[in-house]
């Protein structure tokens, strides 16, 4: 069978998804998983974009065994340097260089013209193949750009040394059938594809990502890009675990295969859900909680006489079953440890011994810690690790009929500890008010949500916030029995995630990307 590499794109265009904002540990513990579930390739960020993308991007390089780690750049020299600078020290890397094709692109964001575009991107690829033994070069907007110039494009791109050729349907416009007469078209007009893998990145602003990159297979592309749940700019892209459970259930009719653990896709779709914030809808193909659910009477009856009757996959065959960990106060820490390397955490170090004291709190109150609780403990941790603001302690004073009053003790690892007092409408604005004056940081909640992690009065209370400081947002999480509490420390992350920007990431508007 011919073999499709598959490309995750979760940590650099997952990443740019509105209100999602990762830290370097967060990055590196997705990597690490995405090397689990045997992708081929992880485009580990955009190296030029910040100083935080670019430790990320060095971390992964030198830590994650197993895939290509790729580096994206536009084609100027600088972003190209800074991408090898990044992902040299990995076994397999990859630059990625990319420029805008379509008319729209070259004269409105470009600012440049046809033929200038061409000599750029021959000049790019032949930069970044002189540092890097592998390119990939997407030409942006592809689908939306006349197919004889993107032919000369693309050929100039190849006579380069390109190694990919990725056609990217930057906006989600095309449509299969398309999309299909499109990329053959393309591979008749540019022999030298022949010689190239062809690959195929996909926008789901139609609802199409995933249709047209299969679409895409079938004309020969051999790499996917996709991202993990979907997530991506606007809409999201192709996902991940939607395009490799259709090659794999469909093999008889799609004739590929690919290398990736479908056994890891519940823990990875989990994973980044935790991470980022971004929930999985329960009608979600495949890792949606309903994705095995039968309601009507006549598909139950059905499935249990024969799964085959209503499923044409398994929970098995994603990994849902084999997961009812438990664990109790008596537990100890090698315990906890290889539960949470079974569910996809790998936690060494202080980030442990921070997360099994958590457990051993949690403990005290409940009879059991399930997987999820565990999954939400490990996930709280490893996300709070470049914190320099703690939540050392708060009190809130509610009652019906008048303005909650909080005050809060924070400490800060460089300025030693801040105390604050403020009222607000209700115990969590009041908290979050009193944050601000201890941190002498102000900014403005545009999201809340709260989640029991578990059902029962002892569940754990998940509340995830997107606050806005200075025009850009920024995501928190927070996680604790008492759901005040957690609002607090979710918000306490945001300020954070916010400071470690401004002072470690000086990060530059994120160039527009496939």
């Amino acid at each position: 069978m011919r073999r499709v590499q598959i490309f995750d794109t979760t940590l650099r265009d997952g990443e740019q998804s509105p209100g999602i904002s990762l830290s370097v540990e967060e990055k590196v513990e997705i990597a690490h998983q995405l090397a689990r579930l045997k992708v081929d390739v992880i485009e580990a960020g955009f190296p030029i974009t910040s100083e935080g993308d670019f430790e990320s991007v060095s971390r992964i390089a030198t830590e994650v065994k197993g895939p290509t780690i790729a580096g994206l750049a536009r084609i100027h020299q600088a972003d190209i340097e800074r991408a090898w600078e990044a992902v040299q020290w990995s076994a397999r890397p990859r630059i990625h260089t990319f420029v805008g094709t379509s008319d729209l692109h070259i004269e409105h964001q470009m600012r440049s013209n046809q033929n200038d575009i061409i000599a750029g991107a021959e000049g790019a690829v032949r930069l970044a193949k002189s540092l890097c033994p592998e390119v990939e070069f997407s030409p942006m907007d592809a689908t939306r750009t006349e197919i004889g110039y993107l032919a000369e494009v693309v050929a100039a791109a190849v006579e380069a040394g390109a190694d990919v050729i990725n056609i990217a349907d930057t906006v989600g416009y095309t449509t299969p059938v398309e999309f299909s007469v499109f990329l053959q078209e393309l591979q008749e007009r540019v022999p030298g594809l022949k010689e190239r893998v062809l690959s195929v990145h996909c926008h789901d602003d139609l609802g199409l990502a995933v249709a047209n990159s299969l679409a895409g297979v079938q004309v020969g592309a051999g790499q996917i890009e996709v991202a993990v749940n979907g997530i991506g700019e606007r809409a999201g892209n192709a996902s991940l675990e939607e395009i490799v459970m259709a090659l794999g259930t469909r093999g008889d009719h799609y004739g590929v295969e690919v290398g990736v653990d479908t056994r890891q896709l519940a823990n990875t779709s989990r994973l980044v859900s935790n991470m980022t914030g971004y929930e999985v809808p329960p009608n979600k193909a495949v890792v949606g909680r309903n994705a095995f659910l039968h309601e009507s009477g006549i598909h139950q009856d059905g499935v249990l006489k024969d799964r085959r009757t209503f499923e044409i996959m398994t929970p098995k065959d994603i990994g849902l079953e084999g997961t009812n960990i438990f664990l109790g106060k008596h537990s100890g820490r090698h315990a906890l440890k290889d539960a949470l390397e079974e569910l996809g955490y790998t936690l060494e170090g202080e980030v442990l011994k921070r997360a099994f004291t958590r457990f051993k709190e949690i403990a005290d109150h409940k009879k059991t810690v399930t997987a999820a609780d565990l999954e939400a403990i490990a996930a709280d941790e490893v996300g709070s690790f470049e914190g320099k603001f703690v939540l050392d302690s708060f009190r809130v004073v509610a009652a019906t009929g008048r303005q909650s009053r909080a005050a809060v003790t924070i400490s800060h690892a460089d300025h030693g500890t801040f105390e604050a007092e403020a009222e607000g409408e209700g115990p969590v604005d009041a908290v979050f008010r009193a944050v601000d004056a201890a941190t002498n940081i102000k900014g403005r909640l545009t999201d809340f949500r709260i989640d029991a992690v578990t059902g029962g009065k002892d569940a754990l209370g998940e509340v995830r916030v997107s606050v806005e400081f200075e025009g850009n947002e920024y995501g928190g999480r927070g996680l604790s029995q008492d759901v005040v509490e957690a609002a607090a420390r979710a918000y306490v992350r945001a300020v954070n995630v916010y400071t470690a920007s401004k002072l470690g990431a000086k990060r530059i508007s994120t160039p527009a990307a496939p």
